[in-house]
């Protein structure tokens, strides 16, 4: 008897074991097999992300998501997970593209290309750490290249590490450095408290702020003791900019950092973008102020920094980012209202023909300005021996076409390629000269093939306001003799008065 309950005890295990088995690759079933085909039917009908000229960055096939150009804009397109998107695009535009849209992009696949491919050739040289460009459209604000280094390929994206998904002209901050000197003069030209030629006392160090709380600031360029507005930007002197500023009362910096952008989001719609750092109205003494005037104690964007340079390209109107085709963006704004403040071109023009092995095309009018920062670390020191290195700018200064904005975060000294005049400025030049020869732009007129800027030193400005004052002069003197001879030709008879037949000759003018 207690053999066949047994035997029955065993039967029934069995029988129960069998249906627990059955239940459970039902169940793996539901779990597993349903998902995975629900997903390839989410993937198959997502739109496609493409550049603005219908080149395909990211599409599906056969229930794949793939990524035809590879690490082409890598960052700015993102990747997709099993479901969704996980960054860039893919992340931002997520409800538009599961709905079977299509996004474009401004971008340019050749710029973009031809920007990618800069960083790569020029940051290992540096042994820099990653670096990041931006080119703008300069009347539109179209964003025509956003890269990034390290590349990045969205296909194998489990091979990377998250930084590497960043991207980095949106996401990276820093402190731009010695560009925000050529914000920082426009300002001061727009005020009307300096002019080109305002002579200004520049010894190499000075002490700045209160006798308690100030610090001394100091310039790397040997340059003379006097120097003009000018010769401030040529010499990238902080002295000289301290005295800059002095003229901008009040938070008057501030208010016009802000206006040109920095301290503040970059609206690209759901794209995210990072806002830096401008130190608040309560903090806005006489050495934030200083160093604000020279890019330290801030931060921002490699995009932040490209619309700040293309509202001077624009004539002082700031004009907003944009990276999808059809958004709508932020608002135009004027910055600069006043014309004088049009006369920092020029100077940024001179700015750079001291590098113009570096940053300049013969043949066309560029201008910009370098910055070699040293990098701030996580504990809010200086970090010794390694330079964000930056450079902004815009060629065909009278009517520029585009607005570039180079970094290379982490460039070592050692290397030897770590200023901006070595690193930044040759990937704006490389960058200027292949969209010029792409697009088949004419060179200008300009003397010796290249450009002539303002007075740099005191001594040239005083020779350029005696020439001027001697040509008002010869000016002065032809006018009163043209008034003489058209008074003696208006007291003469009429010629049909005249006793003889021939006519007086004109007057010279």
């Amino acid at each position: 008897m207690e053999v066949k309950i047994r035997r029955r005890a065993r039967l029934l295990q069995t029988i129960a074991a069998v249906i627990f088995l059955g239940l459970a690759w039902g169940y793996a079933q539901l779990e597993w097999s349903a998902p995975t085909s629900l997903s390839r039917s989410v993937v198959q009908a997502r739109g496609a992300v493409l550049a603005a000229d219908g080149t395909v960055l990211a599409r599906s096939v056969d229930g794949k998501r793939i990524y035809p150009q590879g690490p082409l804009a890598g960052q700015v397109v993102g990747m997709m997970g099993t479901e969704e998107g996980l960054e860039g695009i893919e992340h931002a535009y997520n409800p538009q593209l599961e709905s079977g849209q299509d996004i474009t992009l401004t971008l340019n696949p050749r710029i973009q290309a031809q920007a990618e491919a800069a960083l790569a050739r020029r940051i290992p040289k540096s042994e820099g750490d990653s670096g990041s460009v931006i080119v703008l459209e300069t009347r539109t604000g179209r964003i025509l290249a956003a890269a990034s280094y390290p590349p990045f390929d969205p296909n194998n994206w489990r091979d990377y590490q998250p930084s590497d998904w960043l991207n980095r002209p949106l996401m990276d901050v820093y402190e731009p450095g010695s560009p925000i000197k050529g914000l920082t003069v426009a300002a001061a030209l727009n005020e009307g408290t300096i002019t080109p030629s305002t002579v200004f006392d520049t010894p190499m160090r000075r002490y700045v702020g209160e006798r308690s709380s100030g610090s001394t600031i100091g310039d790397s360029v040997p340059h003379e003791p006097k120097l003009t507005t000018t010769g401030v930007l040529r010499y990238s002197s902080n002295v000289g900019i301290s005295h800059i500023v002095e003229t901008l009362p009040g938070t008057k910096l501030r208010d016009y950092l802000l206006a040109y952008g920095y301290g503040k989001k970059v609206d690209l719609g759901p794209i995210p973008t990072q806002t830096g750092i401008l130190q608040p109205e309560g903090k806005w003494d006489h050495l934030v102020e200083t160093t604000s005037g020279f890019g330290q104690g801030m931060s921002g964007t490699t995009l932040q920094l490209a619309a700040a340079y293309n509202v001077l390209a624009n004539d002082g109107l700031y004009i907003p980012p944009k990276l999808v085709e059809g958004s709508a963006g932020g608002e135009r704004r004027e910055v600069l209202g006043n014309p004088q403040a049009r006369q920092i071109k020029p100077m940024l023009q001179t700015a750079l023909e001291g590098i113009r092995h570096a940053a300049g095309i013969n043949g066309y009018s560029c201008a910009g300005k370098t910055g070699t920062a040293q990098m701030v670390g996580d504990d809010g020191r200086y970090m010794k021996g390694q330079y964000n290195s930056t450079y902004a700018g815009f060629c065909q200064t009278a009517d520029p076409r585009i607005t570039i904005a180079v970094m290379v975060h982490g460039a070592k000294e050692d290397s030897g390629t770590f200023q901006g005049s070595q690193l930044a400025a040759p990937i704006f030049q490389e960058l200027s000269a292949g969209i010029i020869s792409m697009w088949g732009l004419p060179p200008e007129e300009l003397p010796g093939g290249y450009s002539v800027g303002n007075p740099v030193t005191v001594q040239q400005a005083q020779e350029a306001a005696d020439a001027s004052a001697e040509n008002a002069e010869a000016s002065s003197a032809q006018v009163d003799s043209s008034s003489d001879s058209s008074q003696a030709a208006s007291q003469a008879p009429a010629v049909d008065e005249q006793p003889n037949s021939e006519a007086p000759a004109p007057a010279q003018e």
